[in-house]
């Protein structure tokens, strides 16, 4: 197990806290309010969310299948050469394996260009879902904006869906660290 270092932690800890003190300020100086979002629910409920959902996993089923297919042919050889392995002399034998050898490179190869990442997988996944996000963010800005959020979190993960811009003290903060150098 790790040692922990107390002092780190402490120091961090006051980091963390003289972060977060300016922007407690500023919400409650604000006279906006800040809510929540339940980004589980509205996957689930969300029609176009669900038909996307659909559609990803029939792709994942058919890679999957494809995947399976080309194991079965390469679990099917090895077994069809452990079987003849005795009476196969060496060149047809050294054939035999390196056919196993080149389709189980392609598995892998298969694998990783659908799993992997940046893999088909995934790009498919953001071509079917980046739509449906742009339109539910343009939603909270504009709750946001008619109801005077300052902040829209979500509830599953804790991030931020939306945050008032006036908001940002990020350019604050980098002043400050450019005068301590």
């Amino acid at each position: 197990m790790k040692k922990v270092n107390v002092k780190s932690m402490i120091l961090v800890s006051a980091f963390l806290v003289m972060l977060v003190l300016p922007v407690a300020g500023e919400l409650l100086a604000q006279d906006g309010r800040i809510v929540y979002i339940d980004s589980y629910r509205i996957r689930q409920e969300y029609k176009e969310f669900q038909e996307a959902q659909e559609q990803f996993n029939k792709e994942i089923d058919d890679w999957n299948q494809e995947g399976l297919d080309m194991q079965r042919e390469v679990d099917s050889l090895e077994t069809e050469l452990e079987k003849k392995r005795l009476v196969l002399s060496p060149g047809p034998l050294k054939e035999k394996q390196d056919d196993i050898e080149t389709k189980k490179a392609a598995l892998q190869k298969f694998t990783n260009d659908i799993f992997g990442p940046g893999g088909r997988a995934e790009r498919s996944n953001e071509q079917l879902t980046k739509p449906l996000l742009d339109k539910i963010t343009g939603i909270l800005e504009k709750i946001a904006i008619e109801n005077n959020y300052s902040y829209i979190f979500d509830a599953v993960d804790g991030n931020i869906a939306y945050a008032n811009k006036s908001l940002d003290i990020t350019e604050k903060v980098l002043e400050e660290l450019d005068e301590l150098e």
